[in-house]
Parts: C-alpha cells; structure tokens; sequence
C-alpha cells in the first residue's frame, strides 16, 4: 500500500538501464555442463497436447545474464552463470485483458489499483515519521507515463514523465474516463505483485522463475544479446519499444505508441510472442543487485535456481521488490534498452503501472491427469 509515496521507485524499473564475463559459446556451454544430469524428465503425452495458449520448453542448460558483446548491460546482470533448468509450459503471449477479466468475473477480485487506500498500514512500510498526503492524493490509482514538452537533460529524474493517476486500474488503463473496448487482446496492465498471484492461483498456473523467463526468451539463442540476434536494426520489427526522442516524441517507426496487441511481433524460436517490449513481466524471484555474483561465488552447479532468499536494493533500502523482466513499450535506446534478454530490474510488490504485465508457466505436475 505504499502506492504514492513509492513513486519514484516503481517508475524507476527502467531509468537504470541508461548505462553498460566473458561469453561463453555453445560448445563451450557443452563441454562445461557434460556429464552433468539435470532433474528434467520426459512428459511426451504433456509436449503432444500442451495446454491451450501455452507452448513445451524444453528443459536444458545455458548461461544467464549479460553476453560479452553488450556494451550496455548492467552490473546487476553480470557476471554470467552456468544455470539448468526443467522443462515447463510457458504462455504463448502475455496475459491479456480479455484472460484478466474472466479471472475477476468469476472471483469478483479487487485489484489493489481499484481499492481503497488505508494509510495506517501504508504508513508502517514507510520511513519513519513520513508526513501523510492530503485527503485528495491519496486515493486509489496507479502511474501513469506522459510526454514531456521539451527535451530532458537528467534522464536519471523519471518524476518528470510518471505521474499518479487517481481512478486509473487494469479496467481504465489510460485514464479514468477510459476502457478496455478494442484492447481486449492488449497485455492486461496496472496490476500489482498481488493480483498477479491471485490470477496465477485461479489459473492453476505460477509466475516463471527468472532463470526461466530468460531461458525461453533466448530460445535457442544462447549467445546474443537480443533474442533475435545481435542486429539493433532490426527492433522495430521485433518489439514494441520507443522510436525517437525519449520521452518527448515517438516516431511510431513500430507502429504503436504504448501497449500493442498480443502478436504483433514476430515470435522467437520458442513460438513465444513479445519476449522483448510491449510490457515488462513479473517473475517469482525477489532482486536483488549482488545476486548474480553470489551464484558464480558459490562455484556448484545451479539446478532450478527460485532466485534470493530475501530482496536486497541498497538504492531503495524501504521496498521488497521483484524482479520485471523484458523492457515495455517505453524502452530506448538513450532511456533504458530492456529489451535486452538479459536486463533485469527490480519493482516494488504492492505497485502497478501501465508498462508492467505478466505470463504464467506450468509444469506437468501442475496439470489434471
């Protein structure tokens, strides 16, 4: 419930991105891991009939975090690290508005963008003696992005394209007077850590872990930087990110200036439809910044790995954030890039904006006989 005075954190989940282990190939990746044998089993009646709107990834191993050729990753993406990962059924597309609303249609669950907010709990995950927001601000809502009307010189100060919107949720993405007609197959949005769980848990389904989020976006690219290769050139095609001069105009070059339809952009080798763009998704693992380099620093072999146990962000000392993967539609290259498969970032569990989404993964254990 810390909606408000969090907006500078949750609107930073991209802004880091602004700044920059030696690359393992294929056969090196295969000399390493073999001999090594990974908890993946065959579930051929499973791969033959996945369930409807999902996709089979097959288990394997691979190397996760930022490639030697990126010369924009970031810290917390690195050092590279030898992961293993079961097979499991992931989401052809992000979740859509139309899959969201048949979840609260039959639950009548409440996002907390939609409910009323309590400022005596509010207050207790706040810095001490945090003044309380008039009356009028602290309503429900959720942040929203706008233009500004010239160019920015500190791109590191996101105040100055996020505002609080009261009255704005997943059932009015855009404004309050707004609605879901002719977005019905758009990636549902201003949902918080929260509510994505509650859809998970109807769905019978869970959020993928960061480790298998980037694994099935690199499909079988293990060694690039974007999960169709190395060729910035080809992004507009790719992915639904910011063309132009960020944030003050976008070309359009993609065709869409904010969320775009599910399958607009061509899929990876998984068949798995907007792994870079459109929205960021959440994942199970908490973030933390010196996660990377504790694995490498533990040298044994990562089977499954359900990322730290606790989140650690010195930057944002107060929050317990989660990690969003994959870049949204604001993504640039002067603002943040994230359209990268390794980038990562961290936001706040009880937050929602209009940029971040989610897709659900099952494993064959999860699944009715």
């Amino acid at each position: 419930m810390k909606r408000i005075l969090k907006i500078g954190v949750v609107i930073g989940c991209c802004v880091f991105f602004v700044g920059c282990k030696n690359i393992k190939q294929d056969a090196d990746l295969a000399e390493e891991t073999s001999g090594v044998e990974t908890t993946q089993k065959p579930h051929d009646k499973h791969i033959v009939n996945p369930p409807k709107g999902m996709v089979w990834i097959p288990g394997g191993a691979f190397l996760q975090g930022a490639v030697n050729q990126d010369k924009t990753a970031m810290l917390h993406e690195k050092p590279q690290h030898p992961v293993f990962v079961d097979g499991f059924f992931m989401d052809i597309t992000e979740v859509t508005n139309a899959a969201f609303k048949a979840f609260t249609d039959e639950t009548g669950y409440v996002t907390v963008a939609e409910r009323k907010i309590d400022w005596e709990v509010m207050k207790k995950q706040l810095p001490e003696n945090t003044p309380k927001p008039h009356d009028s601000i602290l309503q429900p809502g959720s942040l929203m992005f706008k233009k500004t009307k010239s160019s920015v010189s500190n791109l590191y100060d996101f105040s100055q394209w996020w505002r609080w919107a009261i009255g704005v949720n997943w059932r009015h993405p855009s404004g309050p007077d707004s609605n879901l007609q002719g977005k019905e197959n758009h990636p549902v949005v201003h949902v918080s850590y929260e509510d994505v769980q509650a859809y998970c848990k109807w769905a019978g389904r869970r959020l993928p872990t960061e480790a298998e989020w980037e694994y099935a976006a690199r499909g079988r690219k293990t060694s690039t930087v974007y999960f169709w290769g190395d060729d910035k050139s080809l992004l507009s095609n790719m992915a639904n990110s910011w063309e132009g001069e960020f944030p003050v105009n976008n070309t359009l070059d993609d065709g869409f200036e904010r969320t775009a339809p599910v399958k607009s952009y061509s899929p990876n080798d998984f068949g798995l439809y907007d792994m870079a763009g459109n929205v960021w998704e959440f994942v199970s693992d908490w973030y933390s910044v010196k996660y990377y380099e504790e694995l490498l620093a533990a040298n044994k072999d990562v089977f499954n790995p359900q990322g730290p146990d606790k989140a650690y962000n010195p930057s944002q000392p107060y929050l317990q954030e989660k990690v969003i993967k994959g870049g949204s539609f604001l993504c640039s290259d002067s603002y943040c890039a994230s359209y990268r498969v390794s980038s990562r970032m961290g936001t706040s569990t009880d937050s929602s904006s209009e940029h971040i989404g989610f897709r659900t993964v099952a494993t064959p254990d999860m699944l009715p006989d």
